[in-house]
């Protein structure tokens, strides 16, 4: 009996993530869906900051923290 009470919480937090992050009509899951735009947007900035000598000479470490972080 405890399984199943234990499995009710678990089945209803899967169910709120699976809904946030693939149901974009839902206000959480449209600022879920920006998030992961920007964030993606982000990267491929620091990627490509990273791959101008002057930037990386001057700011290195900030941009390759900024690319860890993403990655």
């Amino acid at each position: 009996m405890s399984e199943v009470t234990d499995q009710k919480p678990f089945q209803q937090w899967r169910h709120n993530l699976h809904e946030i992050i693939f149901e974009a009509d839902t206000p959480a899951g449209k600022f879920f869906d920006i998030v992961l735009i920007l964030s993606i947007m982000l990267s491929i900035l620091a990627v490509m900051l990273d791959s101008v000598t002057s930037i990386r000479i001057a700011y290195g470490k900030i941009v390759i923290t900024v690319e860890w972080v993403f990655t």
